[in-house]
């Protein structure tokens, strides 16, 4: 297919690997594909273009959002550019609150439009750094949701929010976020990889990413302080972020700070070598709707998992079989799960096989998400684009509507 792919990332984080590991999946089953969108920014994870930071500070809030509107001219005349040019069956766009110019081409143009959508944008804006055009942006959210033919939430969680703006079952398919087992290559033995970090403890407690406050790690450090001299704990933070210098000084208060290290920003085909020497792979906070992209990994490489028991956990993980999953709700909780694994060899081993396992049974994968969307794009192009999606399975496993990828 001719597949037409367009966003306004503008930054180097989790949403430009979930967009550059499906283009490139899309182009491994040999698609033909063309990107339209601002340059993504920065050369280390994290990063963004440096003209939307400098917007974002010297404009007011209002204006800013104006301006994001504004930007709907220079993206529709380039997506119009791209469509002349190019002539795609398709267009895949990732939703952004105030990005209208897709929905655009694609009422004059009748070129089926699928819409990949993360997370509630209003929602999150609202709540998180406040709107200014509040009405407004609640309205771009349901027009948008409501215009496209077919909405790819990535948990049934984001699908029920979505459902809750009108979007209809029919027209909702739960594509979670995946893995590429090309990105890691052959890993090391657990020994050897904590050898080669310089990390000689017995019991490794890692997470990878962009950690920010609502991951909750100052509660890993406390539980290294608690309980390091029984049990010869090292936490592991690969990756940086905004809490970085706290959750250091923490350590440094609590008198670990020899066992707690910052790797800083690790480039992503390196990321594997380093998840090798975790014994306990940690999603501490998890947003309620999110497919966290790191928590696939942690299983593709066969990691003892302990991550919140929320319905989007669950929508992947199951307590027990290749995963602990806590409570949230309960105040030890996580503590109580990092103890018990921690003093269970065995069980570590157990719940890091079948989460490998896991990751097959259930084909999460972007070459499987690859097909998913092809899938989704030919059944819009044989129907005209307005008929039902809901009911056609790939490969014995339904990848259409608003069920659960076990289902």
């Amino acid at each position: 297919m001719k597949i037409l792919v367009h966003h306004r990332i503008a930054s180097r984080d989790g949403q430009t690997v979930h967009l550059e590991e499906l283009v490139a999946a899309l182009r491994r089953r040999g698609h033909d594909l063309i990107v339209v969108g601002p340059g993504i920014g920065g050369t280390d994870f994290g990063g963004s273009l440096g003209f939307v930071d400098w917007i974002k500070k010297v404009l007011p809030q209002s204006l800013y959002e104006l301006a994001e509107l504004a930007y709907n001219l220079p993206a529709f005349i380039r997506l119009a550019r791209a469509v002349h040019g190019f002539h795609p069956d398709v267009i895949y766009e990732r939703f952004n609150l105030f990005l209208l110019a897709g929905i655009m081409v694609h009422r004059l143009t009748g070129i089926p439009l699928l819409l990949e959508v993360n997370g509630p944008l209003f929602e999150e804006r609202a709540k998180n750094v406040g709107l200014s055009l509040h009405r407004l942006a609640r309205r771009c959210q349901k027009f948008l949701w409501n215009a496209a033919d077919c909405v790819l939430p990535v948990t049934g969680v984001l699908a029920a929010i979505v459902r809750s703006y009108g979007v209809p079952d029919e027209r909702i398919a739960i594509i979670p976020n995946g893995i590429n087992p090309e990105r890691f290559g052959t890993i090391p033995e657990i020994g050897a990889a904590k050898a080669a970090l310089g990390i000689n403890a017995r019991i490794v407690l890692g997470f990878t990413g962009f950690v920010r406050q609502w991951h909750a790690m100052e509660r890993v450090i406390d539980f290294v302080a608690t309980h390091h001299d029984r049990l010869d704990l090292h936490f592991l933070l690969v990756g940086d972020g905004p809490v970085r210098d706290e959750l250091i000084a923490r350590a440094r208060a609590k008198g670990v700070a020899d066992r707690f290290t910052v790797t800083g920003v690790v480039a992503r085909d390196e990321v594997g070598r380093y998840v090798a020497a975790f014994d306990i792979a940690l999603q501490v906070g998890v947003t309620e709707y999110a497919s966290p992209l790191k928590l696939f990994e942690y299983m593709y490489l066969e990691r003892a998992i302990v991550a919140p028991a929320t319905d989007n956990i669950r929508e992947i993980l199951t307590d027990g079989q290749d995963a602990l999953l806590f409570d949230p709700t309960q105040r030890d909780a996580l503590e109580a799960a990092l103890l018990r694994l921690c003093e269970a060899d065995d069980l570590r081993a157990q719940l890091a096989h079948q989460a490998r396992l896991t990751i097959e049974t259930k084909s999460l994968t972007w070459d499987t998400n690859a097909q998913r969307v092809v899938h989704l794009a030919e059944v819009l192009q044989r129907r005209g684009a307005m008929h039902d999606v809901s009911t056609r399975r790939i490969d014995g496993a339904p990848v259409d509507g608003p069920a659960r990828p076990s289902d």
